[in-house]
């Protein structure tokens, strides 16, 4: 019944690709700082998970954490989505830059 909703009317959000050239190049920007935002943050709670969660034998508190993580995650991306693909690439792109800046951050902390 709600398939094809916005056929019949006007867009209910503002596309990506409605954008001017200018402000969708910001729109990038914006969504690939976003990303990196994302990833830091997801980076630091695994590392925080690890070390404090594990050590004191909390298994099951650390699992549950990787779960909420993940679904947050993974809702930020599901919202990103909706503004279209270029966006949810600039952002994944920012995701793997905070990964690959956290996985150097612990191969210098590694003894």
């Amino acid at each position: 019944m709600l398939v094809r909703l916005e056929m019949d009317g006007t867009r209910l959000m503002p596309t990506f690709d409605t954008l001017p050239p200018t402000l969708a190049g910001l729109g990038l920007a914006l969504h690939l700082a976003l990303g990196l935002g994302l990833g830091l943050a997801y980076f630091r709670s695994l590392r925080w998970s690890l070390e404090r969660l594990l050590p004191q034998g909390r298994a099951a508190a650390a699992l549950l954490a990787g779960v909420l993580r993940f679904a947050l995650l993974g809702a930020a991306l599901t919202v990103i989505s909706q503004e279209g693909a270029l966006p949810l690439l600039s952002t994944a792109l920012g995701l793997m830059a905070a990964r690959s800046l956290a996985t150097r951050r612990m191969r210098r902390a590694a003894p």
